[in-house]
């Protein structure tokens, strides 16, 4: 046989004996805020992904190989696009899944989408993230707008029935730390307000590095407000309620918007006393209806085994449940491909209630998960319950104020 035949044989043959794609150690990015003073809301984020990655390397892995994370830490929006850079094309991941902070994900998604990589956002609520016509990103989790609808919820639906007041009658004031994240809540919050015909007397932005909020308490009692939403990280959660202490100003509710309030290490510094009938819209805690939540006690186990304490907040949980829906759909995927994983997604439908943070599954065109959704919750005895809705609801909303 001729040279030139037998390598054609040759190659016949291997094509024959060599499977068309081999997924050896699939690669995917972890990009979080590690470090810096978003680190602890950014690990335990992470957590929740680490969980589900560890739940499908245990069932087989992805296409039949181990799925290896690659953690890369930003604290800053330069960071995270340096990070991205390095995650595409250097390491050559698969795809990357991030971040919790909105302004981490906004500039990391414009690095992975010229590089054809899908980004899977987890945690990060901008409503920008997923209305840049970007094709390779793809979110789970609720957004800010859902945030700000959930908390004029908490207003009209929980805090006016319980105190027996017209929601029209409480004088609002809306603060929030004044980048990506808590701007766009704020906004939504004063957009949604005005169309419910409630009253909002202040709208005050600040800095998230801030160490002394006092001048801004004082702006909110000058204005007498009844309610206060805050849209705040966990350091600016404690500076407020420990000077709003100081100060001796007691408004008749306080609604947190995620971030701090979700926090068992904020009770811990505040005091469970002090967080005693605060509300909290986020996504769904650890003190919630199973019935609207399938799977959050085998969670908060699994938790539990792998990290030898309780959850330190949802972060993890709306990770996780996130994680395994994308992780899913990679495995239902023709290949890993970022046109077949985008085509996978975007055929996932799984009911409002599905999963074990109590969201359902169905993307929009634009990457945006439209079965997302938020939980209204209460600090009780030192516990976050969920008293809104009522499907997930472990406890009923309660004031010390009510008449």
């Amino acid at each position: 046989m001729s040279t030139k035949n037998w390598a054609k044989t040759a190659c016949v043959l291997l094509s024959l004996t060599t499977p068309i794609a081999v997924y050896a150690d699939v690669k995917m990015g972890a990009l979080y805020p590690f470090s810096g003073s978003l680190a602890l809301l950014g690990d335990e984020s992470y957590r929740g992904l680490e969980i589900a990655v560890a739940e499908r390397n245990a069932a087989g892995g992805l296409k039949g190989e181990q799925i290896k994370l690659l953690k890369a830490d930003a604290v800053d929006a330069g960071q995270a696009v340096g990070a991205a850079r390095k995650l595409t094309s250097v390491e050559n991941v698969t795809a990357v899944f991030g971040s919790y902070s909105s302004a981490l994900s906004f500039a990391a998604t414009q690095v992975t989408e010229m590089a054809g990589v899908p980004y899977f956002e987890l945690g990060a609520v901008s409503d920008n993230i997923t209305e840049r016509d970007l094709k390779y990103v793809m979110r789970s989790n609720p957004t800010a707008k859902n945030f700000a609808q959930g908390t004029i919820t908490a207003i009209t639906e929980i805090v006016a029935p319980s105190l027996k007041v017209d929601p029209k009658q409480l004088k609002i004031a809306i603060i929030h730390e004044d980048a990506l994240y808590g701007t766009t809540i704020a906004g939504f919050q004063k957009q949604l307000a005005q169309e419910k015909g409630l009253s909002v007397v202040e709208v005050l932005p600040y800095s998230a590095k801030a160490v002394d909020l006092s001048s801004l308490i004082l702006r909110l009692k000058g204005s007498q407000a009844d309610v206060v939403l805050q849209t705040s990280y966990q350091n600016d959660t404690t500076l407020f309620f420990r000077q709003v202490r100081e100060a001796g100003f007691k408004p008749k509710a306080v609604i947190g918007a995620g971030g701090g309030y979700s926090m068992q290490d904020t009770v811990k510094v505040v005091g469970a006393e002090n967080m005693e009938g605060v509300l909290d819209v986020d996504f769904p805690q650890f003190q919630t209806n199973e019935n609207g939540a399938p799977g959050i006690s085998a969670f908060t186990r699994a938790y539990k085994d792998r990290f030898g304490s309780e959850p330190r907040s949802g972060h993890s949980l709306i990770n996780y449940v996130g994680a395994k829906i994308f992780l899913d759909a990679m495995e239902k995927s023709p290949s890993l491909e970022a046109d077949a994983i985008r085509a996978s997604v975007a055929s996932v439908d799984t009911p409002a209630g599905g999963t074990a943070a109590g969201i359902g599954a169905k993307f929009a065109e634009n990457g945006q998960n439209q079965r997302a959704n938020t939980a209204i919750m209460q600090w009780q005895n030192g516990l976050l319950k969920t008293v809104y809705p009522e499907a997930a609801a472990v406890a009923k909303a309660r004031f010390s104020d009510q008449p």
